[in-house]
């Protein structure tokens, strides 16, 4: 990897090393209004439940998301599935219990203190839920911990757009699928380029909003990986959940747009799904 894409590593997992370690974030480091009920509201707006935030483990739900793909990814029991980003195991939780026992959910996350928050977690999932199908690995989503052809369904939650490769990510995903696996992932996608202010921003950049890839740019991406089928569904109102106005870090980045224009015009959440040719 090119030094520019390790200095956005690091700068990434030092920010979410900070968000593990207080729970308190709403996407970047200035945030301190997404503890407790506010992560929940911003869960419930970006298309959780309150019944299934419910049957978490306290202090999962970091108000990180940007759409439910568990959702939307139709697992069935005995599936094996895999969450790129896994930070403290919101999405691994709410799989392991739509797979059963047969099933298995998988984490990978490069940050240690998140995993360590989602290792402690999974310890009272279990205990709450009798189920101990849930694994977290260290790793960078663009270098997978796992074997070719292992993994039935690739889940991924406001991340991709952290990736410095976000080419190398979607071959990752098309090589450790099954023939016939399937993606369902909610990430932030660009319908323009943003202004260079934000681009350069590096509160932008932990803010999911700095490294989202535009939307031609991801097919051919999806393309190249060898995946089929790519349908991209909006998300409504997940940005404007995502970055509510007395956050104080969308207020930094409302003051970088060009006077008349708010961050849904230059970009969306979108569920993406697609699936690897069986």
């Amino acid at each position: 990897m090119s030094q520019t894409g390790q200095r956005i590593h690091e700068s990434v997992k030092q920010a979410y090393g900070r968000i593990a370690a207080t729970g308190t974030s709403c996407c970047g480091p200035r945030s301190t209004c997404c503890a407790g009920s506010r992560a929940d509201q911003v869960a419930q707006g970006v298309g959780y439940s309150a019944a299934e935030l419910a049957t978490l483990p306290e202090g999962t739900n970091l108000g990180l998301s940007c759409g439910n793909p568990t959702a939307l990814a139709e697992l069935k029991a005995g599936e094996t599935v895999l969450d790129l980003g896994s930070g403290a195991g919101l999405d691994v939780f709410l799989a392991a219990q739509r797979v059963g026992p047969q099933g298995r959910a998988i984490g990978v996350d490069m940050t240690p203190e998140m995993l360590a928050k989602a290792r402690r977690n999974a310890v009272t999932f279990q205990e709450r839920t009798g189920l101990g199908n849930v694994e977290f690995l260290q790793g960078q989503i663009e270098a997978l911990p796992l074997p070719d052809t292992t993994v039935d369904v690739v889940l991924s939650n406001c991340v991709l757009n952290l990736s410095p490769d976000q080419a190398a990510v979607w071959k990752e995903i098309a090589r450790v699928l099954r023939p016939g696996g399937r993606v369902a992932i909610s990430d932030m996608v660009l319908l323009r380029p943003l202004p260079d202010a934000i681009r350069e921003s590096v509160e932008a950049l932990v803010g999911c909003i700095a490294g989202a890839a535009l939307i031609d740019d991801l097919r051919q991406m999806v393309a190249d990986a060898g995946l089929v089928d790519l349908q991209l569904i909006p998300k409504e109102g997940a940005v404007e959940a995502m970055l509510p106005t007395d956050d104080p870090m969308a207020q930094h980045l409302l003051g970088l747009l060009p006077v008349g224009t708010r961050p849904s015009d230059y970009i969306t959440s979108l569920v993406i799904s697609a699936h690897k040719p069986g």
